[in-house]
């Protein structure tokens, strides 16, 4: 049968007359379009029930993989870089227990307190008043407010301050204030908060 005269049964044949027992007889050119829409079914069918779940599962294995990759490089470097860690680290440790070593035990505030005494002293500063406040206890350490009151020129609280930066503990100075000594323009008075700082070691 010609391209045509398949053509032309086509376009006499009715959908009507179709019937599954008769498929023997109907025209080829029906037979083809129903084979091809059987073999679409088959093909959405087979997409929908088992290709579609493969790529979704292939989507989750290769993100996996992606995270797998990025741990392996970052346990790769720090596997690279272990001996440069531990040398950190022992670094860190020696900073730290040189720090601690400037911390001033219970026993040793008093004399602490006696090298503020005489660092006023020796600036040439009238000494008013020093008093131990409570302490302020924080993670891994104590903090020990000192409040120190003085009296002097402008060059000898220059001086105190420094000498007290200077000393070989730990004390830094907080909320200072300096105003006018009454009538005397060369005297000031100065009001400071030294706080030095204690160990906690097994508290």
């Amino acid at each position: 049968m010609s391209l045509a005269d398949s053509l032309k049964s086509l376009n006499e044949f009715d959908i009507n007359d179709l019937d599954i027992n008769n498929a023997g007889i109907w025209p080829a050119p029906v037979k083809f379009i129903v084979v091809l829409l059987i073999f679409g079914l088959i093909l959405g069918g087979g997409y929908w029930f088992f290709v579609k779940d493969q790529f979704g599962r292939l989507e989750r294995v290769q993100a996996e993989e992606q995270n797998l990759r990025q741990q392996y490089e970052a346990k790769a470097y720090q596997v690279a870089n272990l001996d440069v860690f531990k040398s950190q680290m022992a670094e860190m440790e020696e900073t730290f227990a040189a720090l601690v070593q400037q911390l001033p035990s219970d026993t040793e505030v008093p004399g602490l307190l006696e090298d503020i005494t005489n660092t006023a002293l020796g600036s040439g500063l009238s000494l008013q008043k020093v008093a131990l406040q409570p302490e302020q206890r924080r993670d891994f350490y104590a903090e020990l407010p000192i409040n120190i009151e003085v009296i002097g020129t402008y060059h000898e609280l220059g001086s105190f301050v420094s000498s007290i930066a200077a000393l070989p503990r730990i004390v830094t100075l907080h909320d200072l204030t300096i105003k006018p000594n009454g009538g005397n323009s060369e005297q000031l008075s100065m009001s400071v908060v030294a706080r030095t700082y204690r160990y906690r070691a097994g508290e």
